[in-house]
């Protein structure tokens, strides 16, 4: 890249010009473990070890892109807690979607979230710590972050250490090739600008509830109907440790209608390993466990139970060792009308049109 061709009257104090029309975004401030994601991450290969990586809240980066008039698919960076800056070396439009409070500025001038946002060259555009509720946001830049695919998708997994910047969390001075939308590819930063309707965006608590259907090992055979209940009926703290494996919950002693694993091991928990589902809740031990996008694709414990594809998202605004959350079983058939509410709100033609903005 070639640096100094500032172009006059234009804000930030590194404005650059592209070589050859290439745009990027350069990480002034890389918060804690932001990393590249796309939708809906490195599918079909749970069989080869990989669980599919890609955003813990979808809905946050999916609604973004439209906003940014990529596809739902393109890449865009996830932000735990916030604490971001980036500066832009083009004409672009962003969009931030997600956990509530993190005043997100454009040149220290304050912009909205869920909504269109124009940048011009040497713009930084910069977040504070997320206060929430909520935990993670998600940035889209039009065009897409253009870093090569590894298996299929340009998410980071994080257990392999592939995808995205050197399979790694971003750091100060990284810097990410863009998609040909921003620059010169026909996204114009001074065009309309699109909004979520307040009505279609995700309401974020601190006491949260997920939809669950039984898993392979919920049934009597594996946890009493006093387990199950115990299961549904409490409410659970999320670990500090959750993190993208895994959401861990507070221990529990947990009513089971077996005294040991048999041949797969001294407690009622273990079984002979069997595959893993994402959003599965494992019970290690004591410890229930809803796996996450990185999680492992296979183990040797139960799978009591797994959140349903429409409240997937929640996972990933889950605040660690301050919210809690409580499970609601549901039939397949109320799941299916669940995933069709949610596919409904990320229609790009129920998009607000709002004036050009300068």
């Amino acid at each position: 890249m070639r640096r100094g061709a500032v172009e006059p009257g234009l804000p930030g104090d590194a404005q650059a010009v592209p070589e050859s029309g290439r745009a990027r975004m350069e990480i002034v401030e890389p918060g804690v473990q932001t990393t590249v994601q796309d939708y809906p991450g490195r599918t079909g290969l749970q069989a080869k070890g990989f669980f599919p990586s890609g955003p813990m809240d979808s809905f946050a980066l999916r609604a973004a892109n439209l906003l940014v008039g990529n596809d739902a698919r393109d890449a865009g960076l996830e932000i735990p807690l916030g604490r971001f800056a980036a500066r832009f070396t083009c004409p672009a439009r962003v969009a931030l979607c997600g956990a509530e409070g993190a005043g997100p500025t454009v040149n220290g001038v304050d912009v909205p979230m869920w909504q269109t946002v124009p940048v011009r060259p040497g713009d930084v555009l910069a977040c504070g710590a997320a206060k929430g509720p909520g935990f993670r946001l998600y940035l889209a830049v039009s065009g897409g972050i253009d870093v090569p695919e590894v298996l299929g998708s340009r998410s980071v997994h994080t257990l392999s250490g592939i995808g995205g910047v050197d399979g790694r969390p971003l750091v100060e001075g990284d810097e990410l090739p863009l998609g040909a939308g921003t620059f010169g590819g026909g996204h114009d930063p001074d065009g309309a600008a699109l909004r979520l309707p307040q009505a279609l965006r995700p309401v974020y608590h601190t006491d949260w509830e997920l939809a669950v259907v039984r898993g392979p090992h919920g049934g009597r055979e594996f946890l009493t109907p006093a387990g199950w209940r115990e299961f549904t009926g409490r409410t659970w703290r999320v670990d500090l440790n959750s993190d993208r494996l895994g959401i861990k919950l507070d221990a529990h002693t947990f009513s089971w209608a077996r005294h040991d694993g048999g041949v797969a091991g001294s407690h009622p928990s273990n079984v002979l390993d069997s595959s893993y589902p994402l959003g599965g809740v494992t019970v290690i031990g004591d410890v229930p466990t809803v796996l996450g996008p990185d999680g492992p694709t296979s183990g040797g414990f139960t799978v009591i139970a797994a959140v349903v594809y429409a409240d997937l998202w929640k996972l990933g605004q889950l605040r660690p060792g301050y919210d809690t959350v409580r499970f609601r079983e549901i039939d397949l058939d109320e799941a299916d009308a669940l995933a069709w509410h949610a596919e409904f709100a990320l229609d790009a033609r129920r998009l607000e049109q709002l004036p050009g903005v300068t």
